[in-house]
């Protein structure tokens, strides 16, 4: 290795990095389609509780501006979001 030229080493370090991206480990599919699953059935669960529940107007308007913040929220926390 002593008498390789510089590109020659960076070629032969590249090359053993390559093949180490194969050997990830990723999160288990199944689990976090199950967790989608169960989340949407919780929220969809509490999201029926809160309709039957509100009695006035003015408990809508909070409903109202609760999901209006939470969604300018999720526009200003966007990863895609120009800074």
């Amino acid at each position: 290795m002593s008498n390789m030229t510089v590109n020659q080493r960076n070629q032969h370090e590249r090359a053993t990095l390559a093949g180490s991206a194969e050997g990830i480990r990723r999160g288990s599919e199944r689990g976090a389609r199950a967790y989608v699953v169960v989340a949407a059935l919780l929220a969809a669960a509490l999201c029926y509780g809160a309709v039957t529940l509100i009695e006035g107007w003015w408990q809508w308007l909070v409903l109202a501006v609760i999901i209006f913040t939470t969604i300018g929220l999720m526009i200003a926390v966007s990863p895609a979001r120009r800074g």
